[in-house]
């Protein structure tokens, strides 16, 4: 170690210690002079150094333009020395009309765009104060605020502005300081002023009724707030999330529909957030969109998405919506400087510490005002006199050999001050004149009234009051405008029925999950009277499975193999012709590609209180589990779907139904045995619970294969065994016994038969759909098969080829002809396995 030089010192310190105290101080500075806005005026300290550079410089709002540069220097050179980028970019933005709701900045030249541009260089852009940025800088002159040294200490800088606009209400602001950061949200001016008229009005004033006059956000880029507890959180605590999405129609052009947005949430880049919906759309994320296209220019904002023929508008909306930036969240957090503290603010805090230092500047503005006005006073008074005396005034200064002689005589002679002598000795000549004269004594009695009137303002705290009231009001009276962002307090308010007429549609299904729907209108104009299952043409190996009539506004609620529950509504579902063939259910519901839909119920409406407290889903899986839960436990849609059933391992979900608490229930196994039991031996329990035995299974590798819930005791049990044996019996045949029985014989099983493959509840008019492994269909109408004994092994239906068996087997109904009541609404019919069909959206 070198020697010390005498005199000096070595002090050791903890590297611990020095680190913690610079970063704090590094902290704090970057929290007070750099991240965090002012609550008083709402700037930030980069912002009010230009708005007082373009002050000092004169460039007001109805100057001439100067070049950035310029502007940018003088900045830089007497108040900001940082980045001149950091400079030129916060006065960019303060020009930007999609970034300010009340830019504070008129710029000329190009100051970038919407979607991204970076502005200009300095060098080529103009700029001047906005006429609302004056408002923010009225009466600086006249020692409203402090003053602090420059960086140099060369000059001096306003410590806060005076504003006359709630700055930081109405322009909001964002910073992230370190270990803080703040992100508030614009308002509209109007309502801004409204709510602190009221505050003036009643400081005690609540939270809530300041919430009926501001509302919401108000975005200059306009858009829908959509939903409100995170507004109501943001004013309350000074933290919420608001959910802001693009104003988006629809419009139709040669039967084609478009998805058209005018305007988009707050900050999102619009270039951005086309690219990234192509690259969704390349993906397969959504579908749907065969096109977007920017068709922006003067008239506005336009961004358009081609739609494909067979898509849903609704429905791609809602996809856009969930995955790109056509929705977005505002988090709010109010963070700003309270006396030079970080402080979190609700509403009111905002507007009660706007008040005060409204008030604040009002006083100082005042006694200065007074202070100037009884030094004029003072001086006119002394006018006064001399011009009273004016002759020996004369006399007295021409007899003087200098000025200072002359005023020392005038003092003497009236008992003037110093001031007041000064200025008679400095008077003109013209000033002798008569009229002169009486003008002085006008000045005076005016200034008189002046210092009287500023004397109240300083007594009496309720005028001050008044006057910040009507400069508030002058302030809206000039730049108060309309709100932009449009407000939907209850998302569910925004209700997408209402875009469609309650007409009667028919609904097909076909066995490998393609539905649609056709206007019942189409087929009757047709003449024909019922539906027939010509009514579709699909692949060689589909076939239409369900066809049913229901309205635009029943829901669908499909169950999936899984056990999870998905909600269509029936205008969701994409219409057809009759001869098209639908839609894949794998497109148009968030479901798993392992997944598949397998059987669905119709409901009226799930907003009938009676209605769903009184009717229940009952669901059966292959192990013989079976589960009640009432309607009720799914009347709240998700679009993710919800968990119908717990399914153990090993297990999967079978059937579906829904019923009113009194049918019968069969269950069948693979090994014959079936069982019969009334519903109400199964107990409703919540929507994840697993369920409860039905049946005992004879074996491990028995299964069940079909369920069938009788109401009415008229229908008759079909059942097939997979070599293409079957019958039909009463349901009498079978007794009733209790629930998880082993049940009775319901077909002789040996190995000429096979195992049993369906069990369906079967009329006259119906239809058979059967599938083999090797994938043929036949068709056969109930009415030909045999009424057989439920112990028998029932007839051949079918001659199979060798190595051949039955895959499943569907009921397709002949006319579309049952009325939909509430009393009579039954779910959709069914199959007990699928096939193993070359098709990828194999939903059964």
């Amino acid at each position: 170690m070198s020697e010390m030089n005498e005199g000096e010192r070595i002090i050791k310190i903890n590297i611990e210690e020095q680190m913690k105290s610079a970063y704090i101080d590094y902290s704090m500075s970057v929290i007070v002079s750099r991240a965090l806005p002012d609550v008083r005026d709402g700037f930030k300290p980069v912002h009010r150094r230009v708005l007082y550079g373009m002050f000092d410089l004169g460039i007001l709002s109805n100057r001439s333009y100067k070049k950035s540069a310029r502007i940018v220097g003088e900045v830089l050179g007497k108040y900001h020395p940082h980045g001149d980028s950091s400079v030129y970019f916060t006065m960019v933005r303060m020009a930007q009309t999609w970034s300010l709701r009340y830019p504070l900045v008129d710029g000329q030249g190009n100051f970038g765009s919407v979607d991204g541009d970076s502005p200009a260089a300095m060098r080529y852009t103009e700029a001047r104060m906005a006429k609302i940025a004056e408002a923010t800088l009225a009466d600086l002159d006249k020692n409203t605020v402090d003053f602090q040294p420059n960086f140099d200490e060369s000059l001096t800088e306003p410590t806060v502005l005076p504003t006359r606009i709630p700055q930081l209400l109405i322009n909001g602001s964002s910073g992230i300081a370190v270990g803080m950061a703040t992100n508030m949200p614009p308002h509209n001016l109007t309502d801004s002023i409204n709510a602190i008229a009221a505050y003036i009005d009643d400081p005690e004033i609540s939270i809530d009724e300041l919430v009926e006059i501001i509302k919401a956000p108000d975005f200059p880029t306009g858009g829908i707030i959509y939903g409100y507890q995170g507004v109501k959180d943001a004013y309350e605590t000074g933290r919420g999330r608001i959910v802001v999405r693009a104003k988006a129609h629809i419009e139709n052009e040669g039967g084609r529909e478009k998805i058209v947005v005018t305007e988009i949430p707050y900050l999102v880049n619009r270039a951005e957030m086309i690219q990234k919906t192509a690259d969704l759309v390349n993906e397969k994320k959504i579908e749907g969109i065969s096109n977007v296209n920017d068709e922006s220019g003067r008239d506005g904002m336009r961004v358009v998405y081609d739609l494909k023929r067979d898509a849903m508008s609704n429905v791609v909306l809602n996809k856009l919506y969930k995955y790109t930036q056509l929705q977005n969240s505002f988090s709010v957090n109010s963070i700003a400087l309270v006396n030079g503290r970080p402080e979190m603010l609700n509403l009111k805090d905002i507007i009660k510490h706007f008040v005060n230092h409204r008030h604040e500047v009002v006083v100082r503005r005042t006694e200065y005002e007074l202070d100037q006005a009884q030094k004029r006073a003072h001086i006119l008074e002394g006018l006064i006199i001399a011009s009273d005396n004016i002759d020996e005034v004369i006399a007295i200064i021409r007899g003087s050999s200098t000025p200072d002689e002359a005023r020392g005589k005038l003092i003497e002679r009236f008992e003037l001050s110093e001031l007041q002598a000064r200025a008679i000795v400095e008077m003109r000549l013209r000033q002798l004149t008569g009229l002169e004269q009486d003008k002085l004594r006008k000045e005076f009695n005016e200034i008189m009234e002046q210092i009287e009137y500023y004397k109240k303002v300083l007594a009496d705290v309720d005028l001050r009051m008044e006057i910040i009231k009507e400069e508030l009001e002058e302030i809206k009276e000039k730049f108060g405008d309309e709100r932009r962002t449009e407000l939907i307090p209850n998302a569910e308010e925004f209700n997408p029925e209402d875009f469609y007429a309650d007409e009667d549609m028919v609904i097909t299904i076909s066995h490998m999950g393609y539905i649609k729907r056709t206007p019942l209108s189409e087929f009757r104009t047709q003449g024909r009277g019922g539906v027939g299952a010509k009514a579709g043409t699909t692949r060689d190996e589909d076939f239409l499975q369900h066809i049913f009539i229901a309205s635009m506004h029943n829901t669908l609620l499909l169950f999936t193999e899984s056990g999870k529950c998905y909600w269509l509504k029936v205008y969701e579902i994409p219409e057809g012709t009759r001869t098209s063939r639908g839609r894949a259910m794998q497109n148009i519901l968030n479901i798993s590609s392992e997944d598949n839909v397998l059987t669905y119920i119709r409901v009226k409406t799930l907003a009938d209180e009676e209605f769903i407290n009184n009717n229940y889903i009952l669901l059966a899986t292959k192990k013989g589990v079976i589960k009640k839960t009432k309607l009720e436990a799914y009347s709240r849609p998700r679009q993710n779907g919800v968990n119908a059933i717990s399914i153990r391992e090993g297990d999967e979900l079978l059937e579906a139904r829904l019923t009113n608490g009194e049918s019968e229930i069969m269950l069948a196994g693979r090994s014959g045995k079936a069982i019969r039991f009334p519903e109400s031996k199964v107990r409703a329990m919540g929507r994840t619970a697993s369920g409860v035995r039905g049946i005992t299974l004879a074996s491990e590798n028995d299964e069940v294969i079909g369920m069938v819930c009788v109401q009415n005791g008229h229908e008759d049990i079909l059942v097939i065994s997979e070599n293409g044996y079957g019958k039909r019996s009463k349901i009498d045949d079978y007794r009733v016994t209790n629930r998880g029985g082993k049940g009775v014989k319901t077909i002789n099983i040996t190995p000429k038969t096979g195992d049993l493959i369906t069990i369906k509840s079967v009329s006259d008019d119906n239809d058979l759909m059967i599938i083999t492994e090797h994938g043929l269909t036949i068709r056969l109408a109930v009415n030909t098969i045999s009424m057989l004994g439920r112990a028998t092994q029932g007839v051949r239906l079918i001659n199979l080829k060798e190595e051949d068996s039955i895959a499943s087997v569907a009921r397709v109904v002949n006319e579309a002809k049952e009325e939909i009541g509430d009393e009579e609404i039954e779910g959709g019919d069914e199959n007990s396995e699928s096939p193993d069909e070359p098709n990828e959206n194999n939903d059964n």
